[in-house]
């Protein structure tokens, strides 16, 4: 095998709005593995509502044919969870557009954010046609590299839907002023709508916050990020999480820029400053050096 470091790696983060129906995340974990692809990472938030699978499988050249196990468990995954979830009956204290909410290719190794582009656009084409969901493509995978936090706040992500401070239910979004790249012009509440794009490696951790003052922790939030004056590279909002206690979730844009344990230390003098004490840090999924190598030991364990 080549080294990990010189292999043509792809690596797709698809975020499912459930982790509290147990039967319908193994069946979605189930059309992945059937179709011989490496899931190294299932990270389930039960209070998020929201669970995601890191997947990854190698192609021998550039060429998008070398993909296409991928492909079709990405879809598989997708269409089993947009037939067994109900938006509309969705409930939890994480933000989201739709069933299958976000996904996201990286390049791993020596492969492209070219080919990871490619990859975006074939799949959102297929599952706009085949499933009737609307899809916004962002990053790399857009012709203008629109951000996904513009599409998010273009449609409303970051505005629960409830008194609770809950996103429950269908949407109640127009999109017509944000026509979607593929797909229906009109959302299916029972579905939602999906963002996929392609960007170089993004990291994910989150700060728990021994607080119940959501205003408070959004400010936190803002504060560290970069959009707030704060660390560059990364962005941030304030969610409810356990009773009694807030999370701050970043997404890490550049990890040779900023790393999870500065953001531990920046959210730390924030809080020493209100008199709020923090938890540790911790990440959603691992590094991408950790990726290629679980990828690796479980091609070699098969």
């Amino acid at each position: 095998m080549r080294p990990v470091s010189e292999s043509l790696l792809v690596c797709c983060k698809l975020y499912i709005s459930e982790a509290r129906n147990s039967f319908v995340i193994e069946s979605i974990e189930k059309v992945a593995k059937q179709n011989n692809v490496v899931i190294v990472n299932k990270f389930v938030d039960e209070i998020y509502n929201r669970t995601s699978y890191t997947l990854v499988a190698h192609s021998s050249t550039n060429s998008l044919l070398d993909t296409i196990p991928l492909q079709k468990a990405v879809i598989d995954m997708m269409k089993t969870a947009l037939d067994m979830i109900d938006l509309r009956l969705h409930e939890g204290t994480h933000p989201r557009l739709g069933v299958v909410d976000h996904v996201l290719f990286h390049p791993l190794g020596a492969s492209t954010l070219d080919k990871a582009a490619e990859l975006c656009t074939l799949i959102a084409a297929s599952i706009g046609r085949l499933l009737k969901v609307p899809i916004y493509l962002y990053g790399a995978a857009h012709s203008e590299g629109r951000t996904l936090d513009s599409i998010r706040r273009d449609l409303g992500y970051f505005q629960p839907n409830s008194d609770g401070r809950q996103w429950i239910g269908d949407l109640n979004t127009d999109i017509s002023f944000v026509k979607p790249d593929e797909g229906p012009l009109e959302i299916d509440p029972s579905k939602g709508l999906i963002t996929i794009g392609a960007s170089p490696w993004v990291g994910s951790c989150n700060v728990p916050i021994h607080s119940d003052d959501i205003e408070l922790v959004k400010n936190i939030a803002r504060s560290i990020s970069e959009k707030g004056g704060g660390l560059p590279s990364v962005q941030a909002i304030g969610v409810e999480h356990a009773k009694g206690s807030c999370e701050v979730a970043c997404y890490l844009l550049d990890l040779d820029r900023v790393r999870a344990d500065q953001v531990q230390a920046e959210v730390e003098r924030a809080c020493s400053e209100l008199g709020v004490t923090v938890g540790k840090v911790y990440l959603t999924d691992f590094l991408p050096e950790e990726i290629t190598s679980l990828y690796v030991k479980a091609i070699e364990s098969c």
